[in-house]
């Protein structure tokens, strides 16, 4: 009797080292995955579309904000000495969101101010626009992508019930958790491309807050310039 409680003890300890050896039963990031079941791909379509545009935007923007530093000061020197052709050169050389609205007041000159600041401020709002674009779009992945996830997390729970009720006799636990965990797979996955696609539209949103505060800066530097004219 008491050898083989030994015995059974000793196969019980032998189990337990085998559970903690290092590196079994690991699973790696690439299977977590595929696990995730068929509503990982639109999650991964959304994660690919979240990066593009966030890349694109960076890069329009970081050319919108290229522009001469004493652009204004040689625009100020051409136009008090009469040469507005120069000018609109210079501005087209430019082709910036604020060489644009300036290029176009220098085609108004002639016209009362109202009209020109008008003028500027329609061709400010469609630069604006060009600035502003698909960050909507991005805004949407943010919140659909962890709604998704949830969505293939219930999925998959349902899925498992159902394996659970379809198994006669006992339910081996290793069946539900399995269920679970690939269940769980599509959240964790949906909130990261939600965080990723959140943080970085903040981000292009204060970028094009800084240019378009830029943008009224220069038009109401421009207006100043034909006032002393």
């Amino acid at each position: 009797m008491l050898l083989q409680t030994l015995s059974t003890d000793g196969n019980m300890m032998v189990d337990s080292l085998a559970i903690m050896e290092p590196g079994k039963g690991d699973i790696g990031l690439l299977d977590l995955m595929i696990k995730g079941g068929y509503m990982m791909i639109p999650l991964y379509a959304l994660f690919v579309l979240a990066i593009f545009i966030f890349v694109e935007r960076i890069i329009t923007l970081r050319k919108a904000a290229k522009s001469p530093k004493h652009l204004m000061d040689q625009i100020k020197i051409l136009v008090q000495g009469g040469q507005v052709e120069k000018a609109k050169i210079l501005c087209a050389q430019e082709n910036t969101p604020v060489a644009n609205m300036i290029s176009k007041g220098l085609e108004r000159i002639g016209s009362p101010l109202k009209n020109i600041e008008v003028a500027i401020e329609n061709v400010g709002k469609i630069e604006i626009y060009k600035l502003e674009k698909n960050l909507n779009l991005l805004a949407t992945v943010s919140g659909a992508a962890p709604m998704i996830g949830f969505l293939g997390t219930v999925a998959g729970m349902i899925r498992a019930f159902i394996g659970v009720a379809q198994e006669e006799g006992m339910v081996s636990p290793k069946l539900l958790s399995t269920g679970i965990y690939e269940a769980m797979i599509t959240t964790a996955t949906g909130l990261v491309v939600g965080i990723i696609a959140y943080l970085g539209y903040n981000y292009l949103v204060t970028q094009v807050s800084k240019l378009v505060h830029n943008m009224e800066y220069t038009s109401i530097e421009f207006m100043d310039i034909l006032q002393e004219k």
